[in-house]
């Protein structure tokens, strides 16, 4: 089974994978990547687009700590998807490093590789603090992913600067955000645009048309080109979807309230943990910005966000949780989510 996109029988977009490479009880970290790197097998096989990682720190639920070799990992462990990042941080790295390691999986992974960067820092202040902070931004790393380099000046000497010896392709470079200010950043460079929609601060169509109405085409991109991240959980039942998504909403639970951080519970887990009537308004609320339900139903819901937002792609971050005794190096419930959105998708 794999994914048809847009024929004349359906409207479905194309859709890709968010991962953050979940940690829950029970896992440790080699036991999550080995389970990240089953989920990008079945994306693959299901005929997903590409598989993203984002970049986050110090999170005990999640080990998505270094994007450039998660990418490098699951791209050996993949034949077809196109994988990279969404995103790296750009505050955490320095524009050359980041060149250098993408330029490098582009070469190794020619035509498969995204650059996909945000401009915020991210983490919390100890990571801050930890991480320190790279200098430069994204036109500087523009410049150093060209193959003809960038021009800098030391002590009155201008070079060339590259981040690889001669390549043969190029990543392309999509800019993640959250505010029409990032959008008009991405427009203003004929950037592909990923709006974090998938966050829950609003103002999705407002960012998406301020990107549609000045973008400017590049060298790279002829024509805007968007791409949002919806959060699902999608088994047989919506019952059974909605159980499984009250894991990760407990996470979220405990971000929002400044909690102590602990790997993702299985559902059996979750399902014991006592709210108070705040919290379980809470976690209602959030639920409301998620894919949760049966095949039908998420079908349905992702042609209408498809379709409301006018986006070329649609790239699901499966969240469905895991039950107590599974396989630690597996995910059923996000290869699930998977298996079930791409039947759907052809139905």
């Amino acid at each position: 089974m794999s994914l048809k996109y847009r024929t004349p029988e359906s409207r479905f977009p194309r859709l890709s994978v968010l991962d953050l490479v979940h940690v829950r009880s029970g896992q440790s970290t080699a036991d999550a990547v080995a389970a990240t790197s089953s989920l990008a097998h079945h994306a693959d096989r299901l005929g997903y687009m590409r598989y993203w990682i984002a970049e986050h720190h110090n999170l005990a639920s999640a080990a998505s700590t270094s994007p450039s070799i998660l990418v490098g990992v699951i791209a050996a462990a993949t034949r077809r998807i196109r994988v990279g990042s969404g995103g790296v941080l750009l505050p955490n790295h320095a524009p050359l490093a980041l060149a250098e390691q993408f330029a490098l999986l582009e070469a190794a992974y020619p035509g498969r590789i995204d650059l996909g960067v945000g401009r915020a820092a991210g983490g919390d202040a100890l990571t801050s603090a930890a991480l320190g902070r790279g200098c430069g931004g994204l036109d500087d790393l523009l410049k150093l992913i060209d193959p003809a380099g960038a021009q800098v000046t030391v002590a009155n000497t201008t070079r060339t600067l590259r981040a690889t010896p001669k390549a043969a392709s190029v990543p392309p470079v999509w800019l993640l955000g959250a505010s029409e200010g990032s959008a008009r950043t991405a427009a203003q460079r004929g950037l592909p645009y990923v709006f974090g929609h998938h966050l829950g601060v609003g103002g999705t169509a407002a960012a998406l048309d301020a990107y549609r109405s000045t973008f400017q085409p590049s060298r790279v991109l002829a024509k805007p080109c968007t791409l949002l991240p919806v959060r699902a959980s999608v088994a047989e039942t919506f019952q059974e979807a909605r159980r499984a998504v009250l894991p990760w909403l407990l996470v979220m639970l405990g971000l929002l309230t400044g909690r102590e951080q602990a790997p993702m519970r299985t559902i059996e887990e979750a399902e014991e943990v006592s709210l108070t009537q705040d919290e379980r308004e809470a976690i209602s609320r959030m639920a409301k910005d998620y894919i949760i339900g049966d095949p039908d139903q998420a079908h349905d819901e992702i042609i209408r966000l498809a379709a409301t937002y006018r986006v070329d792609e649609v790239m699901i971050h499966p969240i469905a949780g895991a039950h107590a005794g599974d396989d630690p190096s597996v995910a059923r419930g996000q290869e699930q989510t998977l298996r079930l959105l791409a039947e759907s998708g052809v139905r």
